[in-house]
């Protein structure tokens, strides 16, 4: 369109300044003309005046300036170059603009934190029927205070929900608290996001410690798994890693909350027949949940709780240091409870997953069907020590689910259970 207008405007700059060119040519002559009248009027023979009169009346006929029109030849009309917009302005006039919506507000009181999962609830400050959908973030954090904006974990964004509450299931609890916050979104743009809300989620998180594991079971993180030959070929160098160790606390050996160092005395690996290893997090209050799932080839495997000072040979349930229920697959089918060299035989079906409740101030540890959530045993306590989760495994392995908080139904198993449950004390004696 520029270009247009630059060439229309050459155009007819160049025809007006020949039609200007041409009225001045016109005008020379016209001037010429009237000398020339002038000059005529000093005649004084009435032939030679007449001769001259015609002179003047042709010259005046075929003068050009009486065949020239003092209109311009170009038009200073420029609808041709205009731009019509008026679809666009139509469709200006069709346009429904949306306000831009408010921050939504986290209601703390309605939000739920239970059986691993969260439950966030807001509400808009005031109505607005425009919303389309809300965004939900949230982020796993450590740090106690106001939430920060910038913190060493990521967003994570759940988009297009459509009420007003959500609920996250599944998770793990790795960290003490998770933030939250959300926005409300319109067909048009999103709006401001809520003030962050921090959520308690704190759970019991550990690892099983290969430092002091038996040198037959491989050990990482969260599994463990029975390894024959794992031994051999370490004997020498065994001697110089107890010599190294002894009087030196485990590396990964830690405690519930602040997770300093536990020193673990003497004692080297465990060796001989007690196949075990013990979690790197040591059990001081509260109450605690984790669970264990066996290899389905697994001749022989122990889950339960320990003292740190479960001596390098002793085998878990063999001592009264240690709690625990033991599944043996070998020879015979046996699925018993065990404590300071008692057994308790169990007459449930041995689960796909097992449940274990620690209730450290309460003196209470109790197995459950992790699935089903139906008790299995309970032993009733006094713990005087740390304890620390504890695993024995033999021919097979375990895998270990932890940073998880008490379920509602063992909760609610615990209050109906209250005094109904197994005991130590109760435990037949039968030789091992």
């Amino acid at each position: 369109m520029v270009n247009s207008i630059k060439q229309e405007q050459a155009r007819k700059s160049q025809e007006l300044q020949s039609q200007l060119s041409q009225c001045n040519n016109a005008l020379e002559n016209s001037e010429e003309l009237l000398e020339f009248a002038t000059r005529s009027l000093d005649i004084k023979e009435p032939e030679e005046f007449s001769k001259a009169a015609r002179q003047i009346k042709d010259r005046v006929t075929m003068a050009s300036a009486f065949r020239l029109s003092l209109k311009p030849k170009v038009s200073d009309n420029m609808t041709h170059l205009m731009v019509d917009f008026s679809q666009e302005r139509q469709m200006l006039q069709t346009l429904k603009f949306l306000p831009v919506p408010k921050a939504p507000e986290i209601d703390p009181v309605e939000c739920l934190v239970a059986d691993n999962s969260v439950t966030v609830a807001w509400r808009m400050p005031e109505e607005d029927n425009k919303i389309d959908h809300f965004v939900l973030e949230y982020r796993k954090t450590n740090f106690d205070g106001l939430p920060r904006v910038k913190d060493e974990r990521c967003w994570e964004v759940i988009d297009n929900i459509k009420g007003t509450e959500y609920t996250l299931s599944g998770l793990k609890f790795d960290s003490k608290y998770m933030n939250f916050r959300v926005r409300a979104c319109n067909k048009a743009v999103a709006g401001e996001y809520s003030d962050p809300v921090t959520l308690e989620t704190k759970a019991l998180n550990f690892n099983l410690d290969n430092s002091s594991s038996h040198l037959n079971l491989r050990v990482e993180d969260t599994c463990v798994e029975w390894d024959p030959t794992g031994g051999k070929g370490q004997e020498k160098v065994k001697g110089k890693e107890n010599k190294g160790r002894s009087g030196t606390p485990s590396p990964k050996r830690t405690s519930v909350g602040s997770r300093p160092p536990a020193v673990r005395g003497s004692r080297d690996r465990f060796t001989g027949e007690s196949y075990t290893v013990l979690g790197d997090t040591a059990i001081e209050n509260g109450q605690h949940y984790w669970e264990v799932k066996a290899q389905k080839d697994c001749k022989s495997y122990s889950v339960g709780v320990a003292y740190k000072t479960l001596g390098k040979f002793d085998q878990l349930g063999k001592t009264n240091t240690s709690w625990c229920i033991h599944v043996n697959n070998w020879l015979q089918n046996t699925f018993a409870a065990k404590h300071n060299n008692k057994v308790k035989a169990l007459d449930v079906t041995v689960p796909e997953r097992i449940g274990v409740f620690c209730d450290f101030d309460g003196g209470l540890l109790s197995f459950y069907d992790a699935n089903s959530k139906q008790l299995l045993y309970s032993f009733k306590t006094k713990f005087t020590q740390p304890v620390l989760p504890g695993f024995m495994v033999w021919c097979g392995g375990l895998s270990l689910s932890t940073g998880m908080q008490v379920p509602s139904a063992v909760r609610t198993l615990q209050k109906s259970e209250n005094g109904m449950t197994g005991s130590a004390s109760s435990l037949n004696t039968v030789p091992q």
